[in-house]
């Protein structure tokens, strides 16, 4: 059984950001310093050609003084030995002039250097060639000359010349080390004093707001610095202000919905003591009671239904939808049985939903959802009647639009108060009935936005008309819906 990755994260070792820092420094030192070592042991191995040329020049000259017959016995081997080569080659007026250790020819060489044309890419790459691969052979050597030759060649062994590179490297090695050592302690105590110190304050701060975000003194100070980081302090401390003021208010409006809760539930229940008392008011035989009992009835059953909507809404979240395939046709035309809808009843009740419509919902909140809707359209209608005096109808209808279901609940009554449209889906302040608390539109809105769709109040001549979009199953079951049925249901 594999452990969670989550876990393993956790368990894994943390490779601190300033470690990271420290690494990123030395590696990038020392890739700068292996940039500067092949210029610079090239440069070595020119320059310690441009030595032993520079000796070889000397014999020239001394050959170019030199008599026909050659110069006196020893004194080549002496000039030799001085210039560290095998032999000196000079061409002098026309004529090439040789000095040389053995009385045979110059020995075979293994490669040819001539410092006149030498370039840098070259002499990186013969430097490079010395190190890895050295010669078992001597080199010949060609340089410019002075006085009278035309140019100077010399034949050494690569020997001396790859100990020398080798020793200057070791020393480049050391210095290099020592620069890296000390370029990385300051880049390290740079980094960690501008950078990592301030995001461990910040990541503390953090962690410390998170254990107690109500407590003030959590809320991080911030610098005075004008960096970047500054600037995060500041509108950390901003966040963190705005955050603990509303956890505040939250839990202080949490304990409030909680005694006003308590309140409503005791006196729900003694007002529907009330109301079954004031039922018996109907039968008594003062005309004057008997008048007034249904409005004190009526006025007894709003604040209960004031109360149950309160309780309602102050419970718990609600559940995330348990979405199924329901004929909406069907659905709606529970609803209206349930809300007294029916034939020869008012209003007059319109089920315009076309029947193959199947829409994937919770059909226990989308009940509530036509609930809600539908009987605002009946509370209007009922008090205020339909527009210029035509019969109540309420009217629902669905049908696909945009790829979505677009459901819209529609009467031909008074529609809805301006006053009430800016916050017509807001608990307790988007009521478009007197004496109504707004919880059944905000229900609604929770509900529908569960689902994810939309809920709106769309522009209308007459009544009012509440469109909720919700959407459709993308497979064939919706989208083969003939738009003839629906148009056709729409004309009914």
């Amino acid at each position: 059984m594999h452990p969670p990755k989550q876990a393993l994260s956790i368990n894994r070792p943390r490779l601190g950001l300033s470690a990271k820092l420290l690494f990123v420094t030395v590696l990038f030192v020392m890739l700068a310093e292996v940039l500067i070592y092949l210029p610079s042991i090239a440069n070595f191995r020119r320059n310690w050609l441009h030595d032993r040329i520079a000796a070889a020049q000397v014999a020239a000259l001394v050959l170019e003084g030199a008599p026909e017959d050659g110069l006196p016995e020893g004194s080549e081997n002496r000039l030799l030995m001085g210039v560290g080569a095998r032999a000196i080659a000079a061409r002098v007026g026309g004529a090439r002039r040789l000095l040389s250790l053995d009385s045979m020819p110059p020995p075979e060489v293994s490669r040819s250097v001539d410092l006149r044309s030498l370039g840098w890419i070259g002499a990186i790459e013969e430097a490079l060639a010395v190190l890895v691969a050295p010669a078992t052979m001597p080199i010949r050597v060609v340089g410019e000359a002075v006085g009278g030759a035309d140019f100077v060649e010399i034949v050494i062994d690569e020997a001396p010349l790859r100990q020398a590179m080798l020793t200057f490297s070791g020393n480049l090695l050391l210095i290099s080390l020592l620069m890296t050592g000390l370029t990385a302690l300051a880049v390290y105590i740079a980094l960690n004093a501008l950078i990592v110190w301030p995001i461990r304050r910040l990541a503390a701060n953090v962690t410390a707001f998170e254990a107690e975000p109500e407590n003030p003194r959590r809320i991080i100070e911030p610098s005075l610095s004008a960096d970047e980081i500054g600037e995060a302090e500041r509108a950390l401390a901003r966040m963190q202000a705005t955050l603990a003021d509303e956890l505040r208010t939250k839990k202080h409006l949490a304990e409030l919905g909680l005694a006003v809760s308590k309140i409503n539930h005791d006196l729900r229940n003694m007002l529907a003591a009330a109301q079954l008392m004031s039922d018996q008011l109907i039968e008594t035989r003062d005309a004057k009671i008997r008048r007034f009992a249904p409005r004190l009835i009526a006025t007894l059953g709003r604040a209960i239904a004031f109360c149950e909507a309160t309780l309602a809404y102050g419970r718990a979240a609600e559940a995330t939808p348990s979405l199924r395939d329901v004929p909406l046709r069907l659905l709606v035309a529970e609803q209206a049985e349930m809300l007294g809808l029916g034939e020869g009843k008012k209003p007059r009740f319109e089920n315009r939903v076309p029947a193959e419509l199947v829409l994937p919902c919770d059909p226990d909140q989308m009940a509530r959802v036509l609930t809600n809707l539908m009987r605002n359209a009946i509370q209007a209608l009922t008090r205020a009647g339909a527009e210029a005096g035509s019969e109540p109808v309420l009217t629902v209808t669905a049908g696909i639009e945009n790829g979505s279901v677009a459901l819209r609940v529609i009467d031909n009554g008074p529609g809805v108060p301006e006053r009430a449209r800016a916050n017509l889906f807001q608990a307790f302040r988007g009521s478009v009935t007197p004496g109504g608390t707004g919880l059944g539109l905000a229900v609604a809105a929770e509900l529908v936005r569960l689902h994810g769709g939309a809920i709106a109040l769309e522009p209308s001549a007459t009544g009012a008309v509440f469109s909720v979009t919700l959407p459709a199953r993308r497979a064939t079951g919706i989208d083969r819906t003939p738009s003839s049925v629906i148009a056709s249901a729409a004309k009914q």
